[in-house]
């Protein structure tokens, strides 16, 4: 008998943790949601301050957040376009280039943790690091407040706002509720979850069938598709041996931890606006989404042998997960 691959019972011991910890929550989502391991996103309004939600909205789009007045948290996170900039690797001030592919903004109030590697606890912890990243915007909020105090507009706003007028606390906390209301809504998948039939197609239902059947809702599940865990990249196989040129942004959260059972494990991405995001991955190597379901077919399920039919028959579930972002609207 082989022994067992320590990377592979790392993996399958932490899914069956989270699944067991998420047991209580997943039996009540059974019981709304005939069983499915994918919730519909809630539909209850946010009960979020509308001039918070304004002025983080104005600097969520603002560059002088940046050293060089260039960089706005839109341009890597183009709400036009699935709230990521469709490069390999994002482009800061100056040209520089980031380590890691942008995730999405959009619904990541529902991630468990921010940042592939899980760096940041919350939203809040997750809007205030771009600012200080010297290949990303390259500033500090002492710079960042200095500038926006000479704008009079920005400081009334600011005043009327918060007790304490413009802070980089402020700051940060417009930007973290503006993007509590970045959430895809009425998907026709949720529609089709509801109880709607004619909401998806036979071959996206037929593909979330084997989404479940291949196991990918092992990692991929709940409101949000994902982003609620962990996993190593290639519990089935050696992705990094056979992709090559390991970089230190491939270690995952051992950048965080320091943990040598933490090398290469990420955060699982959500999948809810995943038809809009390309390329995938956290090194942005997969070009389209069909490589990146027979990558992830190849080095987390143990499976090489993936049909076409099985493949166009998943991206059209996953093409079903994707809701409308509406800009918020406080009644």
């Amino acid at each position: 008998m082989k022994p067992t691959n320590p990377s592979f019972a790392r993996s399958i011991a932490a899914t069956l943790t989270t699944l067991l910890l998420c047991l209580p929550s997943a039996l009540a989502s059974q019981e709304s949601w005939r069983g499915s391991p994918v919730s519909p996103l809630p539909t209850d309004a946010a009960d979020l301050d509308p001039r918070k939600v304004r002025l983080g909205e104005e600097m969520f789009h603002d560059p002088r957040l940046s050293a060089d007045d260039t960089i706005s948290c839109a341009s890597c996170h183009d709400l036009a376009s699935g709230g990521v900039d469709g490069l390999v690797k994002p482009i800061g001030i100056g040209g520089a280039q980031g380590f890691v592919n942008t995730p999405t903004v959009f619904n990541s109030a529902y991630n468990f943790t921010q940042f592939w590697d899980g760096r940041a606890e919350n939203l809040k912890e997750q809007a205030s690091g771009p600012v200080h990243n010297p290949v990303e915007m390259g500033s500090n909020w002492s710079q960042v407040v200095d500038k926006l105090k000479r704008d009079a507009r920005i400081v009334a706003a600011f005043d009327a706002t918060y007790d304490d007028g413009l802070t980089s606390d402020n700051i940060v906390d417009a930007i973290t509720t503006f993007e509590r209301t970045l959430v895809t809504m009425d998907a026709p998948f949720d529609r089709y979850l509801k109880g709607d039939k004619s909401a998806i197609s036979k071959q996206a239902e037929f593909g979330y069938e084997l989404f479940q059947s291949y196991g990918c809702v092992a990692c991929h599940q709940g409101v949000n598709v994902g982003g609620n865990m962990y996993q190593t990249m290639g519990a089935m196989g050696d992705y990094f041996g056979d992709r090559g040129n390991v970089q230190k942004s491939d270690m995952g959260r051992y950048q965080v931890t320091g943990r040598d059972e933490d090398r290469h494990v990420f955060k699982v991405p959500s999948l809810r606006v995943v038809a809009h995001t390309a390329p995938y991955f956290h090194d942005g190597s997969a070009k389209t989404l069909e490589d990146a379901i027979r990558h992830m077919a190849k080095y987390q399920l143990g499976r090489d042998d993936m049909p076409e039919t099985d493949v166009q028959a998943i991206i059209a579930f996953l093409n079903s997960l994707a809701g409308e972002y509406k800009r918020f609207d406080p009644k």
